[in-house]
């Protein structure tokens, strides 16, 4: 588009020689890129128009109005004179828009914006065009909107033209005037942090406390911006240090927020109040503590901030930071917040930084001495629908392996939530969250009763398709017995739970619970039953399939290989392996550091482990 400009540019210089033909026009336009539809309007208009069209084009992409770009059939419409002020006033042509000063009907014409030639002065750079065009629309007003609610002042400050601007407020714009969004000129002058179009907004009589959209001010919007400047300007015009948005936020509060020190300095000693709270009770700490520049904290708490006063979400500025992963306002935080405060606001900063997954942060919490197993209040954890209680449910919970395992070598214990720890590792298929925490001591023989009460432990419900995770369950002394403890055979064995440390299994005599031949008969699972039975018997001695279980098995292609292992007997290096690992306990036997200390050679150590079924850690070999 650029080579039409300059030939055509070449052309309004008087330079007739260099004007291009229709023909040609067309052509440079088609290989610029124009649509089918483009070039369809094009071939119905005379020269002059595929011209004006042609340079009005070249010169949005060289200004980057865009905003202004007009498809080809909205300028069908235009007139001839329309279309040459729109012209001239891209071009900042002021003979020409002189010579046009009597054309009043097509300065009335409007886009299929809604845009009036009055507004596309507006946002050229050259004030002497808008005069122009002002003193030639002398029958419309100056609060003209366009289509999407802009007035022509509001436009100039949005594309920050100051001259524009004081060309408009002589010409009697209203600064008062607020656009579709409830912005006045003012506070779109403060956003583009432009001093002389603030001082001359001011000095055309705008209101500084004008409010705008959810009670929004010019003063909070300097406080957001962090212009010192604009913000004295402001506060000498009546702008007030305590006003309060929609939120209750006052300018304080939003400085704090986006970290401007010395706009906090500046209202500090204009009034403003440090322990000023939001409707949601955040206080202008909290505020700071969210954005983590130390600056604001130290000069908020120097000036009599309160680091223990909790927001209406319990929440406290040391909870925030921790969250945020703001290291150094945390270690600023942590001596002087109170345990009593911490106490009551039912949370510890060890939640936040877990929830947040800030490992820096958890680390300087844990090295100065915070509890990794404090308990959520009732009053929070009742607000998530899992009841979750300790820093480490979050961290297991976001996915998050260094916070974990940071969290569990400290000694946070695994099995503290209604929702285990564990199951939820194994149901988001996070095996190495689900390693260390057996590593760690959890329980792979928990049951979750709530959703579905099983006579088996619940860990199995959510890896019937997923081999590599029922091994590494199986292998960490998944009680697979219980899957063959049913009631519809009158001959089915009963086995000894009191052997086994979970006292859940005392109760399994109970028939109204789910048992593992009725969870996996299920039309939609039955048909994994087969594989799932044949890795089961890799780690039981002796196995009874019950009729129920065995109807579905037999349609099924692993059948003939679990009937060969039902009717021999198992083989003495199998059992060997299983009266070893019980009286070894489970506890020792996921213990790595335990297991290394044993005196057993490592073929014997890897045997009892059940390494030869480790696919999860054999991919850590690779």
């Amino acid at each position: 588009m650029q080579c039409v400009f300059v030939v055509l540019a070449a052309t309004r210089e008087g330079t007739q020689n260099l004007l291009p033909s229709h023909d040609k026009v067309t052509h440079i336009l088609q290989a610029s890129g124009e649509s089918r539809n483009t070039m369809d309007y094009m071939e119905q208009m005379d020269e002059d128009q595929l011209i004006e069209y042609a340079i009005q084009m070249s010169l949005q992409d060289a200004c980057g109005y865009s905003v202004f770009s007009e498809p080809l059939s909205a300028l069908e419409t235009a007139s001839d004179e329309n279309l040459k002020i729109l012209s001239a006033i891209d071009q900042g042509d002021t003979f020409a828009l002189r010579k046009m000063h009597k054309c009043s009907e097509a300065y009335k014409e409007r886009d299929s914006r809604g845009l009036l030639p009055m507004h596309r002065a507006c946002v050229q750079p050259d004030s002497c065009v808008l005069d122009i065009v002002l003193l030639a629309c002398y029958d419309l007003t100056m609060e003209e909107t366009t289509s999407d609610g802009e007035t022509p002042l509001t436009l100039a400050c949005q594309s920050g033209h100051v001259e524009n601007v004081k060309v408009l407020l002589q010409h009697g714009a209203s600064p008062h005037n607020m656009n579709s969004k409830n912005e006045t000129p003012l506070l779109l002058a403060v956003r583009k942090d432009s001093y002389d179009m603030v001082y001359a907004l001011i000095m055309g009589g705008a209101s500084v406390e004008q409010v705008c959209l959810r009670k929004w001010t010019a003063t909070h919007e300097a406080a957001k911006v962090g212009c010192v400047d604009i913000l004295m300007l402001l506060l000498r015009h009546g702008g007030k240090v305590m006003g309060r948005d929609g939120h209750g936020v006052t300018p304080l509060g939003i400085a704090a927020e986006y970290g401007h020190p010395q706009i906090l300095t500046v209202l500090i000693q204009h009034g403003g109040d440090v322990s000023a709270q939001a409707t949601n009770g955040d206080s202008v700490l909290y505020d700071a503590a969210g954005c983590g520049n130390l600056d604001c904290i130290c000069l908020l708490l120097q000036h009599g901030a309160n680091p223990n006063v909790a927001s209406l979400a319990y929440q406290l500025p040391i909870h925030r930071a921790a969250y945020e992963g703001h290291y150094l306002a945390l270690k600023t935080l942590i001596p002087i917040t109170t345990k009593r405060a911490i106490r009551l606001s039912g949370m510890s900063p060890v939640h936040s930084a877990a929830d947040g997954g800030q490992a820096q942060c958890l680390e300087l919490l844990i090295e100065k001495g915070f509890d990794v197993n404090p308990i959520l209040g009732c009053h929070i954890s009742e607000n998530y629908g899992d009841m979750r209680k300790t820093p480490l449910y979050f961290a297991v919970c976001n996915g998050d392996v260094t916070c974990t395992e940071m969290l569990l070598k400290a000694g946070a214990k695994p099995d503290l939530d209604p929702l285990r720890c564990l199951l939820v590792a194994v149901r988001a298929e996070k095996y190495e969250l689900v390693r260390l925490l057996l590593a760690h001591g959890a329980d792979v023989n928990c049951i979750f009763s709530v959703v579905s009460d099983t006579l088996f432990p619940t860990a199995l419900q959510y890896c019937f398709k997923d081999e590599m995770m029922l091994r590494l369950l199986l292998n960490n002394g998944y009680h697979a017995e219980s899957c063959f403890e049913c009631y519809h055979d009158n001959s089915v064995k009963t086995y000894t739970w009191s052997e086994f440390h979970n006292q859940s299994y005392q109760n399994k005599s109970t028939p109204d619970k789910v048992t593992f031949c009725e969870f996996i008969s299920v039309s939609w699972m039955a048909h994994l039953a087969g594989r799932v039975v044949q890795i089961l018997l890799d780690y039981v001695s002796q196995a009874h399939i019950c009729s129920k279980l065995q109807r579905i098995m037999e349609r099924q292609e692993e059948w003939p290989d679990i009937c060969d292992i039902l009717r021999n007997p198992r083989s003495l290096k199998h059992q060997a392996r299983l009266v070893i690992r019980r009286h070894m306990t489970l506890k020792r036997l996921n213990d790595p550091e335990f297991m290394s200390t044993v005196p057993f050679p490592p073929a014997l150590k890897n045997f009892l482990l059940y390494k030869e079924y480790d696919v999860y850690g054999r991919m850590g070999e690779y």
